[in-house]
This record gives C-alpha cells, sequence and structure tokens, in this order.
C-alpha cells in the first residue's frame, strides 16, 4: 500500500497498474490494435496523433503477422512524422535523451552513452541511430519481439544503474504530459551528465513529478574537447585535437554548431 501511495505522488500510478502490452500468438483484432495504440503512445511520446499521421501500411502488416511489434516500432521511430516531431525541432542530446525514453524506456546512464550516440549519428546517419537501439542486447532482453517498450526507469532491476532513476524523472513529467509539451529543445541531462551529478526527486502537489537540479548552473563554464569527424570524400591522416571553453547557458547551441561543422565532441567537462 506504501508503494502505490509513493508512485500516486511521483505521478507513475496509472505506470505501476498497467500490465506490459504483448502480442502474443493467441492475439485477437482487438489485441493487434491495443498494441498499435500502446506502440504510439510509447514512441510519439504521449502525444496526440491524427488520423492522418497513422502508418496505415505498417499497421496492416502487423495486422497480417507480416512483421513483429519490434519491427513495427521501428517504423514508427523512423517514420517522418517521428522526425518531425523529435528529430528537426530539438537539440541533438535532446534528441537521443528522448530515443532512449521512447524506444529502451530509461534515461542515459552517464555521458559516454550521448557521446557514443553522437558519434555513430555523426557517422552512419539517422536509421543506423534509431536502429542501434532496437538491435540492442538490452532492447532484446527487455521487450523481444512482442512486448511494446515501456517506461522501466522507474524500476530498479538487475544490470541498472540506480543514478538512472532521478535521472529518468528529469525526463517524465506526469502520465497526461507529452515530450513536445515541455517546449525545451536542449538537452534536460546535459548538466547532470557532464558532472555526474543526481538530482533530488520533488513531487508537486498537484501529484505530477518536477525535477529539481543540483548546484548553481549561472556561471559555470564547460571545456569541450574535439576534433574534425573523418571526411567521407578523403581519408584522413591526422586528426589534430582542440579544446573550447563556453558558459554553461550556450552550451546546447554550441554542440549543435560544432555537428553542422562536422566536429567530432570527444568529451564534455567542467573547466
Amino acid at each position: 500500500m506504501a508503494a502505490l501511495r509513493e508512485a500516486s505522488r511521483l505521478g507513475v500510478r496509472p505506470f505501476a497498474d498497467t500490465a506490459r502490452v504483448e502480442l502474443r500468438s493467441s492475439k485477437t483484432d482487438a489485441d493487434v490494435k491495443a498494441v498499435i495504440w500502446a506502440a504510439y503512445r510509447q514512441v510519439l511520446g504521449n502525444e496526440h496523433l491524427f488520423e492522418i499521421d497513422r502508418l496505415s501500411s505498417a499497421e496492416s502488416l502487423l495486422h497480417q503477422e507480416q512483421i513483429t511489434v519490434r519491427d513495427f516500432v521501428r517504423a514508427i521511430a523512423q517514420s517522418e512524422l517521428y522526425r518531425q516531431k523529435f528529430f528537426y525541432t530539438n537539440a541533438q542530446v535532446r534528441f537521443i535523451e528522448l530515443n532512449y525514453k521512447h524506444l529502451l524506456g530509461r534515461a542515459p546512464n552517464d555521458e559516454a552513452e550521448i557521446a557514443y550516440h553522437v558519434d555513430l549519428y555523426t557517422s552512419q546517419g539517422y536509421e543506423a541511430e534509431i536502429d542501434s537501439y532496437l538491435d540492442s542486447l538490452e532492447y532484446q532482453q527487455n521487450f523481444g519481439d512482442a512486448i511494446v517498450p515501456y517506461y522501466r526507469g522507474f524500476q530498479t532491476t538487475i544490470g541498472q544503474r540506480t543514478s538512472g532513476f532521478p535521472r529518468f524523472f528529469q525526463l517524465y513529467r506526469g502520465y497526461a504530459n507529452s515530450d513536445r509539451a515541455q517546449s525545451k529543445p536542449a538537452g534536460q541531462l546535459t548538466w547532470n551528465l557532464a558532472r555526474n551529478l543526481v538530482s533530488p526527486i520533488s513531487p508537486a502537489a498537484t501529484g505530477s513529478l518536477t525535477g529539481v537540479s543540483t548546484g548553481r548552473q549561472g556561471g559555470k563554464t564547460y571545456r569541450i574537447r574535439l576534433t574534425q569527424a573523418a571526411s567521407a570524400n578523403a581519408p584522413t591522416v591526422r586528426q589534430s585535437i582542440t579544446e573550447i571553453v563556453v558558459p554553461f547557458e550556450q552550451l546546447s547551441k554550441r554542440l549543435q554548431q560544432l555537428h553542422r561543422q562536422g566536429k567530432k565532441v570527444i568529451s564534455v567537462a567542467l573547466s
């Protein structure tokens, strides 16, 4: 009972009370429809879906057993709809945070995970970035081919870092909130991951969740180590490493600029 009260205060009660959505071999048409809507809700970050935006072809293939639930999730994340909602309008770091939330159900564990995906997108592109989550061992072990991804960041499980629990609440703002409604295109965890800090969790009076950041951010500066990304047209014989210092308020914008210039960010650390 105490656990249920705490779940209610933190705004996660609906997830605690809801079973995983899985497409079993003995499925009915209603079961397939439930999976489809659960997948849209999860992958689109609880965003309202218009009828015109539905992926009719992928839905039909799922009904016909031509694709798995994981294939359907991939179709959503690879779609132009997902790109318009989360890729074009957000900083790259924010986009990666949302991919972790939507596709793996958790927050990034550390700065190294962000750096890995920044490099992956830079070198291999959008589709490889999305596939890296869906084809990972972590995805397979937790969701397989038949389970719709769900938020795991609320749980403490084997192999999952405890720091991921409070960090996930920086990305989660309540059951009725959508990711686009937050209107924050910059990364939510940039500060915490760069300094390896964990923010406290503070429930609001309404029962929804508020993340409180630790420490003052104003006046802090960060040292970015970077190099020129390898060119696809010419071999790189030698790459020089450069360091620049930027204030926290400009960090996300500067990272975006470096990415557009073809720079490869090696690390971001408090100066």
